[in-house]
Parts: structure tokens; sequence; C-alpha cells
């Protein structure tokens, strides 16, 4: 079953909510499978599986087409999509990018900042909003963490209050001290998603590619519960070495022109 906004609320300080990533198809369905309620589609795509530098680089185009693929593989799971760099820089047009990303298959979307007439306006036409908070990647320009004084640490809680005023019903607190994130849990109403900012937000949030250990580089915040990476090189060396000695493919069973080709 497909949680909606008023499951999330409800879940707040009762139930700690699990988010993955996911950007394909088979992916999503084993994360569906796994019983993970909702799934974001974030523009980390940008740099974990197409090679760009920075999630500036990603487009609604490049959005649209992995929320489609996500979507086809966890038919009924909470998809949130990210809204790229610069598709939401006014209303109007944070509105125009938001309903592609939902035709695409999202069933909410993210943004990032303390924009409150964007969000509002996004709420105000059917469209429901996660904020973003802390470190904001789309505008970082360093990947530090971020809030660590006092007086950045009570910006980020005035843009977590901002972001529910403005009628978010989630917001992701990305690598800031511990403490302001509980400081902000227990201040807002609205479920806080944490990555890099400890143990008591509502719920917890990881880049997939991360989890399973896929790359070469992965943050001092993140768990890698597998080194799928290592596996694909050892595949990759026992497939050469058995083309290379003829042993492949005369160690499969022969096909008669049926089946996959």
């Amino acid at each position: 079953m497909t949680l909606h906004e008023a499951d999330f609320l409800a879940r707040k300080g009762k139930k700690p909510i699990t988010m993955l990533t996911a950007y394909t198809c088979p992916v999503a369905r084993g994360i569906e499978a796994a019983g993970v309620p909702v799934i974001l589609v974030g523009d980390t795509v940008g740099m974990v599986e197409m090679g760009f530098e920075s999630t500036r680089d990603v487009t609604l185009e490049h959005m649209e087409y992995h929320i489609g693929a996500v979507r086809r593989g966890a038919p009924n799971t909470h998809i949130i999509g990210d809204l790229p760099y610069l598709t939401d820089t006014d209303p109007q047009t944070a509105l125009a990018s938001a309903q592609r990303l939902i035709a695409a298959g999202a069933s909410s979307i993210k943004l990032e900042g303390p924009k409150e007439e964007v969000i509002r306006h996004l709420v105000d036409n059917g469209v429901a909003v996660v904020g973003h908070t802390g470190l904001t990647p789309q505008t970082a320009t360093s990947f530090k963490r971020v809030g660590t004084d006092d007086t950045d640490a009570r910006r980020i809680l005035e843009e977590a209050r901002l972001i529910e005023d403005a009628g978010a019903f989630m917001v992701v607190l990305e690598h800031i001290p511990y403490s302001l994130a509980g400081v902000i849990t227990r201040t807002l109403r609205i479920p806080t998603i944490g990555i890099g900012a400890g143990p008591d937000c509502d719920g917890q949030v990881l880049v997939i590619n991360d989890a399973l250990g896929l790359g070469d580089y992965w943050p001092p915040f993140s768990k890698q519960y597998a080194h799928v990476s290592d596996t694909i090189l050892k595949v990759a060396r026992d497939f050469t070495a058995e083309v290379e000695s003829l042993e492949f493919p005369n160690n499969i069973i022969q096909l008669t022109g049926t089946g996959r080709h």
C-alpha cells in the first residue's frame, strides 16, 4: 500500500521512517519487496550513476527518465522526485517542473532551501512537498558539515520552521550536528529525515549506491552493507578469463532457439 502525506505525519515520534534512493527499475523492485515505505529519486543520480561532477548538471529530462524507471519497479511505493537545480527558481517554474515529475511517476517532490513562496504555490496546486535544509548540495560551495556555530544553527532551524509553515509534509536534514537535528525534530510537527544528522531524526535516508558499496568513495556518514563494486570486478575478470580460455560459452547449456537472446 502506498503511503501518503498523512501516513508519514502519523509516524512522527512513533515509528521511524526508512528511505532509500533508487534510480533503476530492478533496484526499486528490490526496495519495494523489502517493504521500504518511501523511495527518493534524488538528483544524486548525476554523480553516482551519470559521472557528473555535481548535481547541478542534472536536468528535468534526466529526472523524468529515472523516476519512470523507479515507478515501473515500485508501483506501490511513495516516490519522491528531486527538482533539479534552477527548475524551482520561481513559483510558476517550480509548478511546471513539479508537474512533469508527477506525470513521470513521482508521488511528491523535494526541493532544496527555504523557498517559502515556491512551496506554498506547489502545495496550493495539489503538489505534496518535501523540504531540504542543512547542507544543500545544489548551492553548496563545499560538502563540510553545516550548522556548527550558533548563527548557522539558528539559520537552519529557522529554515526548517519556514519549510514546515509553507506546507511541506516532511523535511530532509543533511550533514548537520546531531544536537541541532534533535532540536529541529522536537520543534517541528512534520517528520524529519536525516542523512548525516544523527539518531534523533524521525527517519533516515541513504543513497543506495553508498549502502551497496558501489563506487570508490562514500560519505563518512554512510554505511556499506555490501561491496558490490568488488563483485562487479570479480565477475568481469572471471568472464574475461572464461572467454579467453574458450571455457565460455561451452560451459553453459546449449540453447535451442527459445528464451532470451
